[in-house]
């Protein structure tokens, strides 16, 4: 296995079918530390479009959670009780954590996983048009890891945002000819 990888035999015998209880299960939300939400919620907002589905502060505790995903801000419900169940309910949301006090503190950064020891990679970001995207991205001042004629995989881009995670950017078009 380590020479070649994990087959697709392998990898197909190696999943099985989840219990039953398991079919109504989703993917909700990854969660991401942040250091200055400010900088975070205008780089997720702006930047990549995405729309804040709800804020949640817990005083006691001193963090908040900023809720993001790809949703129409005219969906999202204005009662706080309608608005929690229906963002809870959303599909591949993010979560921003911020633990109050960390934008003024000089020393505080979080791992982005990609330098050692290694562990979270990336997430991404489906646009219809990579090369567009990055020009926009480019004219922003957005921090590249890899550009989309960069390397050996043509075609999809990486970017960091405010804290240094990874985020890449894909044309689910252009995934045939990168996974051939």
């Amino acid at each position: 296995m380590s020479d070649k990888g994990l087959s697709n035999e392998a990898a197909t015998a190696a999943c099985k079918d989840g219990d039953p209880i398991t079919k109504d299960f989703m993917m909700q939300q990854t969660m991401l530390r942040v250091k200055d939400p400010v900088k975070s919620l205008d780089f997720y907002t702006r930047i990549l479009g995405m729309t804040l589905l709800q804020k949640i502060d817990f005083p006691s505790m001193r963090f908040s959670l900023f809720f993001l995903g790809y949703e129409d801000k005219k969906e999202i419900p204005a009662d706080v009780k309608e608005r929690t169940a229906w963002t809870f309910s959303r599909r591949a949301t993010l979560e921003l954590t911020h633990n109050w006090g960390s934008e003024s503190d000089e020393g505080q950064s979080y791992h982005n996983g990609n330098s050692d020891p290694r562990g979270f990679g990336h997430i991404g970001i489906a646009v219809p048009d990579v090369y567009g995207a990055c020009k926009l991205f480019e004219e922003q001042g957005v921090t590249f890891v890899k550009k989309p004629d960069d390397g050996k995989m043509k075609g999809l881009a990486f970017i960091q945002d405010p804290d240094g995670y990874w985020i890449e950017i894909l044309s689910p078009n252009n995934m045939v000819s990168i996974t051939s």
